[in-house]
């Protein structure tokens, strides 16, 4: 009884001494990782154990900016900084992979040798730190390798890579092009934003709302937890109405004049006649290396004299208040003389008696004349009708920058005798290139002024948030019979005027060419041999049926600096270049169904497929029989369908069938198929009605 009595207490102290072993065991566990928590997060009595966190903005990705194809113009391209807590790697781990870890760190950033990513690695892991950086702004793709990494590949628990820490930056995939009107945001140091282009112009849809999440403090500073309070809501994507194939051809062509007229700037725009949709826009200035960049807006933040693309205004004035004929003439003899100062015409002899839409086609300064004896008693109707076209206001579009065009008006201090006749041939006035561009597409549009667009759709998520509508500015700015004259006017420039030689052979062009002198930096116009010229050239093609408006202004060229010769060439490459690669403008060749009898035999089959393939190749067929299996018969009018019936329980007819079809009926029904040959099933075994034997195998002969 003795003997039971000691086993008993034997078996309960070891029993309970194991249990008092495993329970130290466990306290200094847990006392050591409770250390560890206090050290990283600097638990004391001050803070009462409260481990330390704080809520951390989480930056929304910023929308895309696209063009009308949904091509991206600029993206948001995320990059992460890699950190790695070397504590959490297990000791064996870590003394066998960390040589392996750093020669492949070595490999793909060879700015560090492999020994000094380990000394580098095993100090931080001796020190006791916990987000050691590795490397900052790593892509996407090279994260995904990091990660197959020895010790990364353990993930983050166990190999202690934390690759969260994104860094979204902003990437135009298509460099240059279009750069200064996508434009940008950027806070100054007073803590305003300068809002530049569509980025700033949209930058509240492009922004998203911002997020928050939970950071904890550690020794070397804070880090993220995960933790989300609020999901962080995406920017929206912009469509905007640029069209990058036509913008590549605008931005090439006035690349290539530039560069060969040494020119100091130009831009080029080409706007949709009837939506006022701005398919492209360049603009490049020299810069001190001799290339071409995107640096600034000409097109609508520069207003400079347009020169004789006024002309067409002046007339439109005169011909509304039924000053003028087109068909009237007038001496265009080379000089004309207002109060002293000296108008002449490029042809310094002069044209002769000529009427004044021949003048026009000549872009000859008798304008000046026709003009001043129209409206010398009564200059402010002048004026007052050209605003009535919308000329003396700014477009009023969304990006920033716009200039307001000026027009001087009689009785301002800027007004004088000289006045009248300057403005009728575009000086003392001043336009941007896309205020002109705009007033030429109301030509082409019957008379409709649009307001110029370059954004069409804000876009979330695939739904649209925000949809642009064409705007009208003046429905109508002058009669129909004023537009008639002044159009057949300007296919006249083309046709037998000072842009003859942009004649096309596809289509008609209508425009008018422009050079103007424009001041020098010393704000003077320079003396004879020093002057600086504006070559401009506006218009619309195909003349008859208008699609696109287009100017193209060029600044200061060395060669040439004639308007036809300088930007016409440009205006005229572009127009070839779209008509050729616009679908629009060209039938098509497979608008008539090409098959028109004997139509070709035809396998039975599939009911859809065989819609699927006579829709396609465009061959009338019967579509009445609503049966999956059908017989086909060719007929004088098409394929015919016919009923095929199908046996459920017994063995399938699928003579006449494809081998897929046949194969795929013997399979449904059980059975397995043994194939013979190729092309359609001429015999098969057992016969259609047959009994079915599952698993058995069914033979068919294709022919």
């Amino acid at each position: 009884m003795k003997e039971r009595k000691d086993i008993y207490w034997r078996a309960y102290l070891i029993y309970f001494g194991f249990v008092a072993l495993m329970l130290l065991v466990l306290f200094q566990t847990l006392s050591l990782q409770w250390q560890d928590v206090a050290k990283d997060l600097d638990l004391t009595e001050e803070n009462e154990g409260k481990i330390p966190t704080r809520l951390r903005e989480r930056i929304p990705r910023r929308g895309e900016i696209l063009d009308a194809n949904r091509t991206p113009l600029v993206t948001s391209v995320p990059f992460y900084d890699i950190h790695m807590d070397p504590q959490v790697v297990e000791e064996k781990i870590f003394l066998e992979e960390i040589s392996n870890l750093s020669r492949e760190l070595a490999k793909m950033y060879p700015s560090m040798s492999a020994g000094d990513y380990e000394r580098y690695i095993r100090r931080a892991r001796k020190n006791g730190k916990r987000y050691l950086l590795i490397k900052k702004r790593v892509t996407n793709e090279e994260r995904r390798k990091l990660r197959e990494f020895p010790i990364y590949n353990l993930g983050r628990l166990k190999g202690g890579l934390i690759d969260t820490d994104e860094t979204i930056i902003r990437k135009r995939p298509q460099g240059e092009l279009l750069k200064r009107t996508l434009g940008f945001v950027q806070k100054n140091a007073d803590g305003t934003f300068l809002r530049v282009g569509i980025e700033g112009a949209y930058n509240d849809y492009l922004t998203g709302e911002k997020g928050e999440e939970i950071e904890q403090k550690i020794s070397t500073g804070w880090k993220r937890t995960g933790q989300i309070v609020k999901d962080a809501v995406e920017g929206a994507d912009v469509i905007t109405t640029i069209d990058k194939e036509i913008q590549e051809v605008a931005h090439s062509e006035l690349y290539r004049q530039l560069q060969d007229q040494g020119a100091k700037h130009g831009t080029a725009i080409v706007m949709e006649v009837s939506t006022g949709h701005v398919k492209a826009i360049a603009n490049l200035k020299r810069g001190r290396d001799g290339n071409y960049y995107e640096s600034y807006n000409y097109g609508i933040g520069t207003k400079e004299v347009p020169g004789s693309t006024f002309k067409l205004a002046s007339l439109m004035a005169a011909l509304e208040d039924k000053k003028i004929h087109m068909s009237d003439t007038v001496g265009a003899y080379g000089k004309y003389t207002f109060y002293d100062e000296l108008l002449t015409d490029s042809k310094t002899d002069g044209y002769g008696r000529i009427t004044i839409k021949r003048a026009f086609e000549l872009s000859s300064n008798v304008i000046s004349r026709v003009i001043y004896n129209a409206y010398r008693n009564e200059p402010e109707a002048f004026v007052k009708r050209l605003r009535s076209f919308g000329l003396g206001d700014p477009l009023g579009i969304d990006l920033e920058g716009e200039s307001d065009p000026t027009l001087y008006a009689p009785g301002s201090t800027n007004w004088s005798g000289i006045s009248l006749p300057w403005m009728a041939i575009g000086y003392e006035v001043q336009q941007t290139p896309l205020q002109t561009l705009a007033f030429y597409n109301a030509v082409a549009n019957n008379g409709r002024l649009v307001r110029p667009l370059f954004v069409s759709e804000i876009r979330r998520n695939g739904q649209i948030v925000k949809r642009f509508d064409p705007v009208t500015l003046r429905s109508k700015i002058c009669s129909n019979s004023t537009l008639t004259a002044l159009q057949r006017a300007l296919e006249g420039v083309i046709e037998s005027g000072t842009g003859s030689a942009l004649k096309s052979a596809y289509f008609k062009i209508a425009g008018k060419t422009g050079t103007a002198r424009v001041l020098n930096s010393d704000l003077r116009y320079g003396n004879k041999g020093e002057e600086k010229h504006q070559a401009s050239f506006v218009g619309y093609f195909p003349a008859k049926k208008p699609i696109y408006s287009c100017i193209v202004v060029i600044t200061a060229p060395n060669k040439d600096i004639y308007g036809a010769s300088v930007s016409g060439t440009v205006f005229s490459a572009i127009a070839n270049k779209v008509y050729a690669s616009t679908l629009s403008y060209h039938k098509a060749i497979n608008e008539q169904p090409r098959l028109k009898g004997p139509f070709p035999k035809s396998m039975s089959g599939s009911n859809d497929d065989l819609q699927t393939v006579y829709r396609n190749l465009q061959i009338p067929y019967s579509k009445k029989i609503q049966e999956e299996w059908v017989n086909t018969k060719v007929s004088d009018k098409g394929i015919l369908f016919q009923t095929r019936n199908i046996a459920r329980n017994a063995m399938p007819n699928v003579m006449g069938l494809s081998a897929k079809d046949a194969v795929y009926l013997i399979e449904k029904s059980g059975m397995m198929a043994s194939i013979k040959g190729n092309g359609k099933v001429v015999a098969q075994y057992p016969y259609a009605g047959s009994s079915l034997i599952s698993g058995g195998i069914a033979q068919i002969v294709l022919k």
